[in-house]
Parts: C-alpha cells; sequence; structure tokens
C-alpha cells in the first residue's frame, strides 16, 4: 500500500473536522516526572466514540459513498472501536451497519456499538473467527464488507499524527499501540511527509504478539491470542500490507506484559485523570519499561481510547 501524502491527510482532516475537533496533546507533569522525560499524551479518548478510530471510519464512509452511491449496508468484524466507528459514519451517511464481534467482547463496547444503530453479532473466540464470519455473511446478504485495515483508514487516523506533530514537531520518540496497523502506518505517512526525525515505535500485548513476532523475523506470522485487558489489539493475523509499512518505517516493536498495561491504566489515571482501556496504555506501558534509555528526551504516547468496561477498570485500580 501506499502511504498517503501531506495533501491526501490534509483532505482527510476536512472530513474528520466536520464532526469533532482535533484532539488535544498534554505534557503531563506527574507522567514526566514518573519517566525522567518530557511526556506528551496525544488524547485520543476525547473523540464522540472515545476511540480514535472515528477518524478512520467518517473518511472512509467519505469516500464510499461518492463511490458506491447505492450502497445501502456493510458489515465488519471488530473488538469495540472500529465497530463504534463504523456505525458512527455509518448513521451519519444513512447506511446500515452489521458488526461481528468475538463471543465475550466487552459488554459496553457492545452496547455502545447498539447504541449507534448498529446490529451486533457474536461469533467465534477471537477477532480472526469474527472476521472470517463477517467475510462470509458479506457475501450471503449482499453487503459491503469494511476492512480493518485499507489506505482510506490509513488516511483517516494519520490526522491525529499531524495533529500531533504539529505542536510538537521535534519529538525524539513516538510510541504507537498496533492492532492490525492503521494508527502506526498513519503516524508513518506523517513523519515522512513532514521530513521528520521522530524514531516510531509499535506496541503490542505478549498475549497478542503476531505483530512482534512478525516484526523480529521480518516476515507474517500468525499466533495465537490469548486473554488479555488489551482487547484492542488482539489481533491473531497481522495485515500484511501494514506490516510490509512497519517493517520499512518502525524502529522497533515493544511487547508489554499484562501487568505493565494495567500498572500504565493507574499511572495514566493517576497522574492525568483520564481513563484509559488496556489498548489505550499500551503505549504508556512500553515507555515505562524503557525509561532507563528515554531519560531527558522528548516522547510522546498516543492513548487510542478511553472504552474499558466499568468493572474492568475498578479492578485495575483496586490492584
Amino acid at each position: 500500500m501506499q502511504l498517503p501524502s501531506l495533501d491526501n491527510i490534509k483532505d482527510a482532516a476536512t472530513v474528520v473536522y466536520q464532526v469533532m475537533p482535533p484532539t488535544p496533546q498534554f505534557c503531563w507533569p506527574l507522567l514526566c516526572e514518573r519517566l525522567s522525560a518530557e511526556v506528551w499524551i496525544k488524547h485520543e479518548n476525547h473523540t464522540p466514540v472515545g476511540a480514535f478510530k472515528i477518524r478512520g471510519g467518517l473518511v472512509y464512509f467519505d469516500d464510499l459513498r461518492r463511490q458506491q452511491p447505492e450502497c445501502r449496508g456493510v458489515i465488519a468484524a471488530t473488538r469495540g472501536n472500529h465497530g463504534q466507528s463504523i456505525a458512527f459514519a455509518a448513521k451519519r451517511y444513512e447506511m446500515k451497519a452489521t458488526l461481528v464481534v468475538p463471543h465475550g467482547n466487552s459488554s459496553e463496547k457492545n452496547a455502545a456499538m447498539r447504541a449507534l444503530g448498529a446490529e451486533l453479532l457474536e461469533h467465534g473466540s477471537d477477532f480472526q473467527d469474527a472476521f472470517e464470519h463477517a467475510q462470509a455473511l458479506a457475501a450471503e446478504r449482499g453487503l459491503h464488507m469494511v476492512p480493518s485495515f485499507h489506505e482510506a483508514l490509513v488516511r483517516g487516523v494519520a490526522t491525529y499524527s499531524l495533529e500531533l506533530f504539529r505542536v510538537v514537531p521535534n519529538l525524539d520518540v513516538l510510541y504507537v499501540p498496533v492492532g492490525l496497523g492503521s494508527g502506526i502506518c498513519g503516524a508513518i505517512a506523517v513523519k515522512e511527509a513532514l521530513g521528520l526525525k521522530t524514531e516510531i515505535v509499535g506496541v503490542v500485548a505478549a498475549s497478542a504478539p503476531g505483530i512482534a513476532e512478525s516484526f523480529a523475523q521480518r516476515r507474517l506470522l500468525s499466533h495465537v491470542v490469548a486473554p488479555t485487558v488489551a482487547d484492542g489489539v488482539a489481533v491473531r493475523t497481522p495485515n500484511g500490507d501494514a506490516l510490509e509499512l512497519i517493517l520499512a518505517n518502525v524502529a522497533g516493536v515493544v511487547t508489554v506484559q499484562e501487568a505493565d498495561i494495567r500498572s500504565a491504566m493507574r499511572a495514566l489515571f493517576s497522574d492525568t485523570h483520564n481513563v484509559a482501556e488496556g489498548a489505550g496504555a499500551i503505549a504508556l506501558a512500553a515507555a515505562l519499561t524503557q525509561r532507563a534509555k528515554l531519560e531527558g528526551r522528548r516522547i510522546a504516547v498516543v492513548l487510542t481510547g478511553g472504552n474499558v468496561d466499568r468493572e474492568t477498570f475498578a479492578g485495575v485500580l483496586h490492584e
């Protein structure tokens, strides 16, 4: 896949800003003390669906309406934030959205998708199972299958990196969570378009190490996903196009343990009073595990979402 240009990303921002303003990026003093570094948080938890995915959904549906004006129904697989993005955009563009989630998915994310008007179906034990079922249903019902990785999605979510780099252009390191890769590929696109020297580091959960193992061995590898609080990055099989861009442009991929993720969720609440879901906290978790090499540097972490079930978050806070 070819990376979107700066003009492409600026055009995407025009679409996004019809619905929401730019999200903030703040340098929090207590996090700076915790890491002995200048630490910026990009607050993608501050969107109408509580996560960065809304940007890609809006841009994808803007393209879809122009390219396939007759389309009235879409389907996709999701763990929640991608689905909320699709449901939100589908409602805006007057389309019917069907979303497939694995059994045991976040009950509150499920409720949010239904509240946005989506039909929600449960199938399988992980994202890959849900994805394959959604593909079969798309053919059976004649629905447009919305992918979880696509150039339009990358173009949309790249707008958060453009906002961040415009405010803090001389970052030493940017940590980005990696599920199927739209967020990190968007960051790569903006870095390249602006000619910046920032190191981009991907972050995955140890319970879903597919992209980390693929990066280490320089080839696409699938890996069984274990239960994780970071359900938003619980991907069994990486996307090949995303992996190609990551291999060519990313300084490294850090794997963080469940205890590190939960500790980062607590740190974000204590130091910034922001709620972070597991996948939203793993970028900070990676920075905390690498604090020794970050001392005195200017870094940013993307808080990709705050959609965590109340009981889960309460349990994390009380550990």
